[in-house]
């Protein structure tokens, strides 16, 4: 006659335990949409909520509105009502995103009216507390040597053109705001910070449309062609 096997009260614990495992599992592969779903749930209403608290905290809706309706004036030739409303985002809403753009916009619009000094006052405020865009950083220090280039002081424009170069060595604008400096050098007949420029795009963008245009330039200002 067999032996009755007497189960310890651990034993009977883990027995508990192990059903207790496989009727979950086997719950969970039954009805797994379910679990799913619920899952995603959760998590869009978490994301919802944080959106919620984050935009009601920061005004981002209006701020976000308000540049928008700025931005379109600009494209419609409103410049001054652009200004205005580019002048509310900033002034509104200046620990929001939205203000960064504000900023540099001001810059913009500012250099499109030929307002020269408000313009530099502009780039120089989103040069002073915007450091992460590199794209941007490079573009706000063209935008000041263009002003200054306009007016005529083409020394200052060459610093600042070669700043912004500098800035973005690798940006997508780099190559133009490398010649703009050689072009600012040769007008103040620098010849040997113009030289160092061609050279210095004859070698970067060898083969490009910027190099027949820096040779161009340097050919027209009285210097003989120099190779590519």
């Amino acid at each position: 006659m067999q032996n009755k096997v007497k189960l310890t009260r651990r034993q009977i614990k883990e027995d508990k335990f192990a059903t207790f495992m496989l009727a979950s599992k086997d719950r969970i592969m039954d009805n797994w949409q379910f679990y799913v779903i619920g899952a995603i749930v959760v998590v869009l209403l978490v994301v919802a909520v944080t959106y919620f608290i984050q935009t009601r905290g920061s005004s981002t809706i209006e701020a976000g509105t308000k540049l928008a309706n700025a931005l379109m004036d600009y494209r419609q030739g409103n410049n001054q009502v652009a200004i205005l409303g580019l002048n509310q985002v900033v002034e509104d809403y200046s620990s929001d995103p939205a203000a960064e753009q504000a900023t540099f916009l001001l810059g913009k619009v500012n250099f499109a009216q030929r307002n020269y000094p408000e313009a530099i006052r502009y780039y120089d405020m989103y040069l002073a507390k915007y450091k992460d865009n590199q794209l941007y950083r490079a573009a706000a220090l063209a935008g000041i040597a263009a002003c200054q280039e306009n007016q005529g002081n083409y020394s200052e424009a060459a610093a600042k053109y070669l700043a912004a170069f500098e800035a973005y060595s690798d940006g997508p604008l780099a190559g133009d705001y490398n010649l703009s400096a050689m072009r600012c050098y040769l007008n103040i007949g620098d010849d040997a910070k113009a030289k160092a420029r061609l050279d210095d795009i004859s070698t970067r963008y060898k083969g490009t449309e910027i190099v027949s245009r820096a040779l161009e330039l340097y050919a027209e200002k009285g210097h003989g062609q120099t190779g590519s």
